[in-house]
């Protein structure tokens, strides 16, 4: 007789090798055809709603790393919601307007004033919507589930007919208004920009220090005296009207060289030590609200130059005397209103100086720099010139800098309705709680928004004009433009004249003769996605608003959080959110921002071509997503590694329960031992903590408390001496039962805590689990705590057997390495033990030979009785000796019992007695 074929062995079809690359779309193109999605929601229909609301990815290029993160976090979440009696509809989204597509276009060989408007927008759609097909490819081979057949997409119709609504509602409540003021210009887009829009990086600018001549001291300032400005900006010298001191500080008439200067008295050193003044005098000292009216001369031209009273002066830098050119900066543009300048604005949109900068009209506004400075020094004027790195804003699209320029543009009034804002924010949940504070603050100090933009690749701001240029946004217009937008596209305002987009037989008392022309400007595409609750959210059927979470990048905060909520509460005011969670940027393995450059970029395609898509989502559970997240082919090789163990796990599970039928071999809870209860309290525990964790959106804390739980509960401990029982034992015995009852709710448990994060391994593994009615795990929920009863109790009792088993395992260990024993089964244990470790042993029922792993166990007195080579360790004195007797062929236990059977003389009794009641057949 072959003893091995007696073996009751791990039989299961299940691979153990994942083959992730390849198995996952074939699992994926399962999923389609059985409309997955479809069939979850139907499962789920009756239960509260859970919204997560997608902020809509920009539709160019393929996906990168960040959009990975994002989006299976966002998966995360949504599928263990379905899980845990909510229904969680999931519409992804695209946001398709904006400079990047017209640009991609353009790099195409487009050529883009050869013709019409409306044929250009026709190309960018285009553009647009192959481009969502390559990501939405890309977005579902990550295993993301979703409506990915009814997405939202800002350029459809229905979508551009609400967000007019949007517009119009802001309108009607006065919230929107058109006006000439400075705002971020960005030369390189030919376009305003909203703050959302800029990002921060250093630049090298000139720092000059110029003295303006006064010319009527209004009996304050005597004739001969400069007042000194610092700018890094020579450009903006053509444009200034005036000069800003602060009303509450003191200044201070210094001589040196037989010049009379003004600055800030809390300034002078530092201007001393700039400009290079020795020996300086203090004439005289004086309050900013003396020197309000003085009038100085443009150093450049024939003009005046007016001192006025500014509260954002500031002794940070410079001379606290501020070159103020109302064109060209906020805070220079309203201290102009209110002392009545007009608004010079000397650069045209493409960043060239036009002829109201005399001397310098051509040139591009940097370049102007040089020849403005070396004007300055001609005329006397310079006092100072260095250069100096600092942060300045630049385009987040071009990366290229951007100025202060004053245009005419439309804007929404945040100043309006900034306290229900900010109402709105201390009502929702921020997680992290940091976010709070952060969108608090960008929108206490915000100024208003500049949502026009001179591009043509968006929607049109929905404003007609009279003839007496008065501009015409009534509900009338806007419902028949929102109607016009909904039947043909927003293309339809670029195709026909103004007349033909206005309701039929439309009048107005400013156009007599029925004169009327339309608004160029397109609006800011954050006024596209920021309208996404009204067109996605209040629209759609299966959705609701407030949503109950937004999940963006921490980039939102100034982006698609602020944006969404500034319309949200213009129209509804309430937020579009009950809570904001945020995660950080993806670096490279040692905290680098990824470049092409520097050739450390991941890619997620790739990723998922050599290691499989469970195992790019293995990593979004592994790390701390709230802060800058790490990622490399090293870092991934973990997870892999951690992947295997899992996936070790479920095959071990699998292979051992080939012949239970829980319906008839399962073991009720209290007639199993205490170490199978024991691994069912673990397991309970396990459920809670992942239910919390997927609660709080902590998902490392899964990845770990699975990871602990697979390795040292089940490997290291319950399935490493459970094998002795359900390898050797016949196949209906109490204690292999026992066992196999624990083993089939932990893969019940596991498959189903584990399937949101690896969905495509969670529904493998189901279909290998016997006696499962649903077709997949998706459509199954979370399994419930239990409080099971004595888990305290024995949860304690047998975390110090385990604390006991760690100790005899490090004596084992090291007489392995003393070459005294083999395999543990090679060994005897004898223990000499404190009153406490004897009572723990004496209570305990189970076979502690089986549960050590050991051949021959004993315990053969007290601590202080151990003998010279015993090991001390906390729990026990420990002497490990090679076993007596003989192994049994079939079980590998040493024991002196070995061929006491004549009939099977290798064999331990035990192996014996199941081998003649069970296998007598193979003899």
């Amino acid at each position: 007789m072959e003893y091995k074929d007696t073996l009751l062995m791990p039989q299961t079809d299940f691979p153990m090798r994942g083959n992730l690359p390849k198995r996952e779309p074939e699992i994926q193109a399962k999923w389609d055809e059985m409309n997955i999605y479809q069939k979850v929601q139907e499962r789920t229909k009756q239960r509260p709603i859970f919204v997560l609301h997608d902020g809509p990815p920009y539709a160019n290029g393929d996906i990168h790393i960040g959009h990975a993160l994002n989006k299976i976090l966002k998966d995360f979440i949504v599928r263990y919601k379905s899980m845990s009696g909510y229904h969680a509809p999931y519409v992804p989204g695209w946001d398709t307007h904006g400079l990047p597509i017209e640009q991609a276009l353009t790099n195409k060989g487009v050529k883009r004033k050869e013709m019409s408007v409306a044929e250009f927008r026709k190309l960018c759609a285009e553009y647009a919507l192959e481009q969502i097909d390559n990501q939405r490819t890309q977005f579902k081979r990550l295993g993301v589930r979703g409506d990915w057949q009814n997405p939202y997409i800002t350029l459809k119709s229905e979508y551009e007919a609400q967000q007019i609504k949007v517009f119009g509602e802001m309108a009607k409540k006065g919230y929107i208004y058109k006006g000439l003021k400075p705002v971020y210009w960005s030369p390189s887009s030919e376009s305003a920009l909203a703050e959302a829009e800029i990002e921060y990086k250093d630049k090298r600018s000139p720092s000059i220090y110029v003295g303006f001549k006064v010319k009527d001291g209004k009996n304050v300032l005597d004739q001969d005296t400069q007042i000194v400005i610092w700018t890094t900006t020579p450009w903006t010298i053509p444009a200034n009207l005036g000069i800003s001191v602060h009303p509450d500080l003191t200044y201070v008439v210094v001589s040196t060289n037989n010049q009379k200067y003004v600055v800030a008295e809390a300034l002078l050193e530092a201007v001393k030590k700039e400009v290079g003044w020795e020996e300086t005098t203090i004439v005289k000292k004086l309050k900013g609200t003396d020197l309000e009216y003085v009038v100085a001369a443009h150093p450049l031209y024939d003009r005046d130059s007016l001192v006025m009273l500014g509260e954002h002066v500031t002794t940070d830098a410079g001379t606290g005397c501020v070159h103020t050119a109302p064109g060209h900066g906020e805070d220079d543009f309203l201290v102009g209103q209110k002392y009545g300048l007009d608004v010079l604005n000397p650069v045209d949109d493409k960043g060239y100086m036009t002829s109201e900068a005399p001397g310098f009209e051509g040139l591009f506004y940097d370049d102007a720099n040089k020849p403005i400075t070396q004007a300055l020094e001609e005329a006397g004027a310079l006092l100072k010139l260095s250069f100096i790195t600092h942060s300045y804003p630049h385009d987040w699209r071009t990366k290229k800098p951007v100025i202060f320029r004053a245009t005419a543009q439309w804007f929404a009034s945040i100043k309006d309705f900034r306290n229900e804002l900010l109402d709105a924010i201390k009502e929702t949940k921020f997680v992290p709680a940091w976010g709070e504070t952060r969108l608090y603050n960008m929108v206490r100090d915000r100024g208003d928004w500049c949502i026009s933009r001179q591009r043509v690749w968006g929607v049109p701001i929905p404003v007609f004009y009279a003839e007496n240029g008065e501009a015409i946004i009534t509900d009338e217009t806007i419902n028949h433009v929102s109607d016009l937008f909904r039947q043909y596209g927003s293309n339809v305002w670029f195709e026909r004249e103004a007349k033909e987009l206005l309701p039929e037989g439309f009048t107005h008392p400013g156009s007599p003769n029925g004169i009327f022309t339309k608004e160029t400007d397109i609006m800011d595409v954050w006024f596209d996605s920021g309208s996404s609750h009204q067109a996605v959210l209040h629209e759609r059927s299966d959705l609701v608003r407030p949503a109950d979470l937004y999940l963006e990048g921490s980039d939102q905060y100034r982006g698609w959080f602020n944006s969404s909520l500034s319309t949200a509460v213009a129209v509804t005011g309430k937020a579009p959110y009950k809570g904001v969670l945020s995660h950080g940027f993806v670096l490279d393995g040692e905290g680098r921002k990824m470049s092409k450059s520097l050739g450390n970029v991941v890619v997620p395609a790739k990723v998922m071509n050599q290691l499989g898509a469970d195992i790019l989502r293995l990593w979004v559970a592994s790390v701390d997503y709230q802060a800058d997240v790490r990622v490399s082919d090293a870092i991934l090789k973990q997870v892999a590694e951690v992947y295997r163990k899992i996936r070790n796990t479920f095959r071990f599970l699998l292979g051992n329960l080939a012949d239970f039928d829980p319906t008839k071999d399962k073991v009720s809870y209290e007639n199993l031992r205490e170490v199978d209860q024991f691994m069912l309290v673990k397991l309970n525990k396990l459920i809670k903590t992942v239910r919390n964790a997927y609660e709080k959106y902590e998902f490392a804390g899964i990845y770990h408390a699975v990871n602990n739980f697979c390795t040292l509960d089940l490997s290291a401990f319950y399935l490493d001496f459970a094998k002795d029982v359900l390898y050797i034992e016949a196949v209906d015995h109490p204690e292999r039962r026992a066992i196999q009852t624990v083993l089939y709710e932990s893969l019940l448990a596991l498959t189903k805590l584990v399937s949101p994060i690896l969905p495509h391994t969670a529904d493998e593994v189901w279909n290998y689990i016997p006696h499962v009615e649903e077709e997949s795990v998706q459509l199954t929920d979370f399994p419930e705590y239990k409080e099971l009863e004595g888990a305290q109790h024995l949860e304690e009792k047998w975390t110090a057997f385990m604390k006991l088993r760690d100790d005899v395992l490090k004596a084992l260990e090291e007489a392995r390495n003393a070459k005294l024993i083999g395999k543990s089964l090679t060994a005897k244990v004898t223990l000499y033990v404190n009153e406490n470790t004897k009572a723990l042993l004496d209570s305990i029922k189970e076979n502690l030979q089986q549960l050590f792993i050991v051949s021959g166990f004993e315990v053969a007195g007290f601590y202080n009785e151990a003998p010279e080579n015993a090991t001390k360790l906390d729990t026990a004195a420990i002497v490990v000796t090679k076993a007596e007797g003989e192994t049994c062929e079939r079980c590998w236990v040493v024991t002196p019992d070995v061929g006491h059977d004549k009939d099977h003389p290798t064999l331990c009794p035990r192996c014996a007695s199941v081998v003649k009641e069970n296998y007598s057949h193979l003899a």
